[in-house]
């Protein structure tokens, strides 16, 4: 599957697909709560756009996907953003992520449930995951993607356990049913 998942995400890319914005806004009211310096992951970072957000914040970041063309186009997008990070091309479903600890870990609309605690276990005491993913509730509304790659209602915060949770929402933003997440490990 790894393989198929690679090339599927290099043609999308390749054809200009995916290529997303900027980092959504929402963060921004979060920056307090990060450490003005310190070890972030972008796991599943596609083109960059939280990891390049993250590295403007003062953080090390270290973007991980499955893609060698969505890297790319991250280290373009950091290059044109005048910041600096680290690309990793990584299949997640049959390696773990890299070793922590990081003080910041985001994982935006990427689902693979057995990540969390492997994601919890690498954050640093006191660091901070920041999730966002549709849930099954967007199904109402949109035909994609299925129910196998969408949450259900309030399982955010399960999957996020024994992290203090600090923010989360789950409504209809922007005509998707979304759930996020910020949520810190004690110090």
């Amino acid at each position: 599957m790894a393989d198929a998942d690679r090339e599927r995400w290099d043609r999308a890319y390749g054809k200009g697909l995916h290529i997303g914005g900027d980092a959504p806004e929402w963060l921004a009211r979060f920056t307090a709560q990060f450490p003005e310096q310190g070890r972030a992951l972008d796991v599943a970072s596609g083109t960059g756009r939280i990891a390049c957000w993250l590295a403007a914040q003062g953080l090390n970041v270290l973007a991980v996907d499955v893609s060698q063309q969505g890297l790319r186009l991250a280290r373009e997008r950091a290059e044109r953003d005048r910041v600096s990070i680290e690309t990793l091309c990584r299949d997640l479903e049959q390696t773990p992520p890299p070793e922590g600890p990081f003080d910041v870990i985001t994982c935006f609309h990427y689902l693979q449930r057995e990540l969390f605690p492997q994601l919890v276990e690498r954050l640093a005491h006191g660091g901070v995951l920041i999730c966002e993913h549709k849930t099954v509730l967007n199904l109402e509304r949109h035909e994609k993607p299925s129910a196998h790659f969408l949450l259900e209602p309030d399982e955010l915060p399960r999957l996020c356990a024994p992290l203090d949770i600090e923010h989360h929402e789950e409504d209809w933003i922007d005509d998707r049913a979304l759930t996020r997440i910020v949520a810190r490990r004690r110090a």
